[in-house]
């Protein structure tokens, strides 16, 4: 009896403390400086939709191309190693230097290579956004160890425990393909008559091709080197972990983009390190567009081979006006049902698409959720408040998880995007979103039930230390009783 009434007491206790977190958060989350002190301190859990290159900050990127004293032109900002021939409008860092100029250029280049100080009548958001990774390539893979090694520390001082990041592509030149015009026109014929018995004929023959052809190799290569990078940087620690995505570029031709993602999906399949497979590029592309269904049919395909790789996809991150209306209709069904989606990145256009309450259903039953990046969807797509679908997901019960996206170009961080869903949804109660922070755990890819578990615990343990010290901070601030 005894035992009974000390438990029951301890249940009572632990409502009055929850009821008073919940108050405070109510109370603070009106004042953005207040709220943003609170979710600062909050366990964050991790991010799942992750792009390494983009969310390293443009500072790293500078301070390496001017380090190395590379060459810039001066009107297009474009960086290179070595001088082209001919023009005359490039010039060394330290050039600039000498002329005092180079901190005006510096500033130049944080304009071009992420969206500081953006003016919405300079230049389109959604090409800002997307072209930089184009400009900073120059120094992206250059500083890989340094990249990993600032965004794991950024990480950890905000309280994020988890990373699954989609690090780089993998090398696949040195597979060829025979007469890959004729392959190509073949696989776009194929999928858009919808002859899936003759597609995956096809497919299972470039499939040898691609693996006989040293595919197998070009996995191991990357395992390899990643594994080994991954344990000198000694990324993994009692307080954080990393996992790494790979991805295929949807942009390529049909042929090259079969080739990119079976090596991923081998890749996949024999790294602990590598958690599964996406895709990436603007879906509004041009060939994006033309080629979206054959690569779903991809993607099917590889998961019959390799049905133990994880598969997130970015899907319906399309908004009206941007493509024609019907083309907003079908895409993230087509990536759940076709392309076997596990998780859906982005997912804007879902109140577009056909039979939309039926893909939700759908999504809340097979416990696919969704990756929501409010920043990103703001700034590219210029879709935010209540024309985002984040409270339709949530109303049918799809699980939601908070990420970045690329919060080195966007100038954001993980706490930034729970400020936001705080201030932006006040439907949201604090057991809600503190639910959020869970799901990036319990819906991560990580392949090992017992890591998880760990990662799981120690996500408790964080909420346990935050929640148990932030009132009584709050109520000394109250008082004047430090």
């Amino acid at each position: 009896m005894k035992r009974i009434i000390i438990i029951i007491l301890c249940l009572m206790a632990l409502e009055g403390y929850s009821q008073d977190i919940h108050t405070y958060f109510e109370k603070v989350r009106t004042n953005e400086a207040e709220l943003t002190a609170f979710i600062a301190q909050m366990p964050k859990g991790g991010d799942l939709h992750h792009h390494y290159s983009g969310s390293v900050y443009a500072e790293t990127y500078i301070s390496y191309v001017v380090s190395q004293d590379y060459w810039i032109h001066r009107k297009t900002l474009e960086v290179l190693s070595q001088k082209p021939d001919g023009d005359r409008g490039w010039t060394r860092f330290s050039s600039l230097e000498k002329d005092g100029l180079l901190q005006s250029y510096k500033e130049k280049l944080f304009r071009k290579w992420s969206v500081k100080d953006y003016n919405p009548s300079d230049y389109p958001s959604d090409k800002l956004f997307f072209e930089s990774f184009g400009h900073f390539n120059i120094a992206s893979r250059s500083v890989q160890d340094a990249g990993l090694a600032e965004l794991k520390k950024r990480a950890q001082a905000e309280h994020v425990s988890y990373i699954e990041t989609m690090f780089t592509g993998i090398d696949s030149k040195s597979v060829t393909l025979p007469a890959k015009e004729q392959l190509n026109e073949r696989l776009r014929r194929m999928s858009s008559r919808r002859e899936t018995g003759r597609l995956y004929l096809l497919m299972d023959s470039l499939y040898g091709v691609v693996m006989s052809g040293g595919g197998k190799s070009c996995a191991e290569v990357f395992n390899d080197s990643l594994q080994a990078r991954h344990l000198r940087l000694k990324i993994d620690d009692s307080t954080f972990t990393m996992r790494y995505m790979n991805y295929v570029t949807r942009v390529m031709e049909p042929a090259d983009v079969f080739k990119a993602m079976v090596i991923a999906f081998e890749s996949a399949s024999i790294s602990p390190l590598v958690a599964g497979v996406n895709i990436v590029a603007p879906e509004d592309h041009e060939t994006s567009m033309k080629d979206y269904l054959l690569h779903m049919q991809m993607f099917n395909y590889c998961h019959t081979l390799y049905p133990s790789v994880k598969i997130s996809l970015h899907a319906g991150e399309l908004t009206i006006g941007l493509v024609k209306p019907e083309e907003l209709t079908w895409h993230i069904g087509e990536a759940v049902h076709t392309g076997k989606a596990m998780r859906i990145g982005h997912g804007t256009a879902v109140a577009y698409e056909h039979n939309s309450y039926g893909l939700l259903s759908y999504m809340r039953e097979q416990r696919i959720a969704v990756e929501i990046n409010l920043s990103s969807n703001e700034f590219i797509l210029k879709v935010k408040d209540d024309a985002h679908p984040l409270m339709l997901y949530r109303n049918f019960g799809v699980p939601v998880v908070i990420a970045t996206d690329d919060a080195g170009i966007l100038r954001s961080s993980l706490t930034r995007q729970f400020v936001l869903l705080a201030r932006r949804y006040p439907e949201l109660s604090y057991r809600e979103i503190r639910s959020f922070v869970y799901n990036s755990i319990d819906y991560s890819f990580i392949s090992d039930p017992a890591l998880k578990q760990l990662i799981r615990a120690r996500l408790d343990a964080g909420f346990h230390a935050f929640e148990s010290t932030i009132i009584p901070a709050a109520q000394k601030a109250e008082t004047g009783n430090y």
